[in-house]
């Protein structure tokens, strides 16, 4: 398993970033992750980027995300956002229902198999981002996600957007970025904003 970190030192929070099937460091919407790590790590957050060892295996790339977690709390983190690309999705929601690190999940264009733990998910939130001009994964595949989800969970469909939400690149940006940074960020009362 390889990562590239972007290390906000003392940060207390951070972000844990994959792709999907395809392998190595897969990015979404025009370059998201890096874009994300270069702008959390300006908004004092961690960000690890990682490459699954076997990017068609559900389990091993849960127990990678799960040991990537593991590495951000060894680094000071005490909260951890997942966000996963297509398959990476399902791979993080069902890290997140394991893990008591995790505080939120974030599923863009996912797929449906391997996220049946969605409902075990809570109190972590969940946000599902899906084009409706997917033609690898239909937006049903998030539709069906949301609906067995349970506590806060948002579903935002993206009209005209594609599997790679490239035609929405600056949304899908923007979306992700202000969730994280507000279920991350404690309020002045020390609890999330959320």
């Amino acid at each position: 398993m390889d990562v590239l970190l972007y290390e906000a030192i003392g940060a207390k929070a951070g972000v844990l970033l994959a792709g999907g099937v395809g392998g190595g460091f897969d990015t979404p919407a025009l370059g998201l992750y890096p874009r994300l790590g270069e702008e959390l790590l300006r908004q004092g957050l961690s960000t690890l980027r990682l490459k699954y060892r076997n990017p068609t295996n559900l389990a091993e790339s849960v127990q990678d995300v799960l040991a990537g977690v593991e590495f951000l709390v060894e680094h000071g983190l005490e909260r951890v956002a997942l966000v996963g690309h297509s398959f990476g999705g399902a791979v993080m929601i069902a890290a997140g229902v394991q893990s008591p690190w995790v505080t939120t999940v974030v599923g863009l264009s996912s797929q449906s198999y391997g996220a049946e733990a969605v409902s075990e998910l809570p109190p972590r939130s969940l946000l599902l981002i899906h084009g409706t001009s997917d033609t690898v994964l239909p937006p049903s595949c998030s539709r069906s996600i949301h609906e067995r989800a349970r506590g806060k969970k948002v579903l935002e469909l993206i009209p005209g957007a594609g599997h790679v939400l490239d035609e929405a690149a600056e949304r899908v940006f923007t979306v992700v970025r202000d969730w994280l940074l507000h279920e991350l960020t404690p309020s002045p009362s020390g609890r999330g904003l959320g």
